[in-house]
């Protein structure tokens, strides 16, 4: 994962530093800035509302979410989606085409049989799922229609944004904060971080890069960043133990459960976070030689990490 910044390297003026944060989505955001209104009350205030309507929309965990309510949609039946979840749910869509269907967002199914989602891990419900057959790519089992922003299934299938809305939502909140004049900001959520401008000294954001281990919190680089965004996703942070074997919470359509592998953590750069962390998914469910290749092939900055 990553860390904030001010734990990657002393940042300057301190004494003007002003850190908001709060949380979301099972984990916390924050943003830190140098400059921006004097009143920082009402930018707090928005910057909990803009990820809150994130998780509010996108959310497995939320009954009443527009995400649980499509996927409880009939087959064939057209739904009203929210913008947010609308932008989302495109641009899932696009990297699942481009990955080969490396990043699928239709493992709903499997993320919740693992114990990734509201509910516990489930062994019978996962040997259910790997003796069936594989289901259809989310890109070609949903329907999107830009012109009414509604979506609808071609096929049975449950949906979960993990492996993309936090990247959303950490966008969200460099939006949020442009609209209150914070021109220059390091922000994130969990392991998705963006850097916008620089300090006040002029030189770019420190972000420490954390070694991929699961007991302990270290830095393994520090990479610094302007105008850029960064996500990783790895195997160390958020795991289920079953019967003293663990497992990642990043789940591999391809293979019917969660990866597996020497290679434990892809970080990535890209404009926005939303692509970062989409792509950061996509390498780490294909491993370390085809990432790399179609890292290469796409001209996408990464850094693969493998646990030796």
């Amino acid at each position: 994962m990553l860390l904030m910044s001010s734990e990657a390297a002393t940042l300057p003026d301190e004494t003007n530093r002003i850190s908001l944060n709060g949380p979301t989505m099972g984990s916390h955001w924050y943003v830190t800035y140098f400059d921006g209104p004097a009143d920082s009350d009402p930018l707090l205030a928005a910057l909990q509302a803009a990820v809150d309507a994130v998780d509010d929309q996108m959310s497995l965990w939320k009954p009443d979410s527009a995400l649980n309510r499509l996927n409880s949609a009939p087959v064939g039946e057209w739904m009203p989606v929210p913008p947010q979840m609308f932008t989302v749910l495109d641009s899932a869509l696009q990297v699942g085409r481009a990955s080969g269907g490396a990043f699928d967002i239709a493992v709903g199914d499997l993320v919740s049989a693992w114990g990734f989602g509201p509910e516990p891990s489930n062994p019978s419900r996962i040997e259910a799922l790997l003796r069936g057959s594989k289901p259809k790519p989310a890109h070609s089992v949903l329907e999107l229609d830009p012109k009414t922003r509604s979506a609808r299934k071609l096929a049975p299938a449950r949906f979960d944004l993990g492996g993309i809305a936090k990247g959303f939502g950490t966008d969200e909140l460099v939006r949020t904060a442009a609209r209150f004049g914070v021109k220059a900001l390091t922000c994130g959520i969990d392991g998705d971080l963006r850097c916008v401008g620089t300090r006040p000294d002029g030189q770019p954001w420190p972000v420490g890069i954390e070694v991929p281990d699961y007991d302990s919190r270290g830095i393994h680089s520090v990479v610094e960043l302007e105008d850029c965004a960064i996500a990783t996703s790895g195997d160390y942070r958020h795991w289920v133990d079953i019967q003293g074997q663990r497992f990642s919470h990043t789940m591999s359509a391809r293979v019917g459960g969660p990866v597996s592998g020497a290679l434990c953590s892809v970080t990535v750069l890209a404009e926005t976070c939303m692509m970062a962390d989409a792509w950061a998914t996509v390498f780490l469910v294909l491993g370390e030689e085809a990432g790399r290749t179609l890292a290469k092939a796409k001209g996408i900055k990464a850094m693969f990490l493998t646990r030796q």
